[in-house]
């Protein structure tokens, strides 16, 4: 499956600091946990890339 590829698949998503100093992204989907944990660095670089993603659709 790739970016472009449609999908049925429901999923809900959870982002907030841990008591580590990490960021977590949980998602959940079908039964499926996934606990995804970036440094606050790692995050910022996320956070613009969807930043940017989401200009991109507004573009086209």
């Amino acid at each position: 499956m790739g970016i472009n590829t449609p999908s049925d698949i429901s999923a809900e998503l959870s982002i907030g600091p841990t008591d580590q100093q990490m960021v977590r992204v949980f998602v959940t989907a079908n039964g499926v946990e996934i606990p995804m944990d970036f440094l606050p660095d790692e995050a910022d670089e996320i956070a613009r890339e969807l930043m940017a993603a989401a200009q991109a659709c507004r573009i086209k």
